[in-house]
């Protein structure tokens, strides 16, 4: 497979802001939600989720995600970063299947 074909790879941070008191379900339910696809590998850090993995799958997921979320608990602010490319291995903090 050549560049054109190989497919795009992404790494997005996400942090998720429930406008709610009651905030720790809203942020189980979409990280148990992001780990249910085995393609994406998905890494939790003390302030946010890290999704790694096929751009449009990682994109995907992360779109059907939120709505979820927002049709379950309500409002909640979603912050994403997102960077071109596989970045796993620059965070040091991060950890495969932790618990924010």
């Amino acid at each position: 497979m050549n560049d054109a074909q190989a497919p795009r790879k992404v790494s997005v941070e996400v942090t998720l802001y429930p406008l709610r008191g009651d905030y720790i379900p809203p942020i189980d339910a979409f990280i148990d939600r992001v780990k249910q696809v085995d393609r994406v590998e998905v890494r939790c850090t003390d302030l946010s989720t890290q999704v790694f993995g096929d751009y449009d799958l990682v994109m995907d997921l992360l779109r059907d995600g939120i709505a979820e979320s927002w049709d379950a608990f309500g409002d909640g602010a979603f912050v994403l970063k997102v960077l071109p490319g596989d970045l796993r291995g620059i965070a040091a903090d991060s950890k495969p299947d932790a618990r924010a």
